[in-house]
């Protein structure tokens, strides 16, 4: 049986991983795209409705969250023309650590505790 090497820590390499990761899951509304559709594949009226945000913003956020693998885009040509925006496996093995974060923050990070107010 052969050993592998030690994978070796790289901090720089982690730092920009996390970096990334929050730079992106951070953006206003992409937690919040990705956990409605933790429910199950939605229409794009469906997520517009659920969330009340415009359509430039929505149209944008499912692009860049389809453009890195999180969210897939399908088209029923109809008629009437539906598309339909689910959860890649990528998106879904992403929940838990968005339902773990959230529940950190509602333990951790009260409105007193965010506004300096001790």
């Amino acid at each position: 049986m052969t050993r592998r090497a030690p994978v070796e820590h790289q901090p720089r390499a982690c730092d920009a991983a996390l970096s990334r990761a929050f730079g992106f899951l951070g953006k206003r509304w992409n937690g919040m795209l990705l956990s409605l559709l933790g429910a199950g594949p939605a229409g794009y009226a469906d997520l517009k409705r659920g969330l009340g945000i415009s359509d430039s913003v929505l149209s944008d956020r499912l692009s860049e969250l389809a453009h890195a693998g999180l969210v897939a885009r399908s088209v029923d040509p109809g008629p009437p023309v539906t598309v339909e925006y689910a959860l890649t496996d990528a998106g879904e093995a992403l929940l838990p650590a968005l339902e773990a974060l959230g529940d950190w923050a509602r333990d951790n990070l009260t409105e007193e505790r965010c506004s300096g107010r001790h």
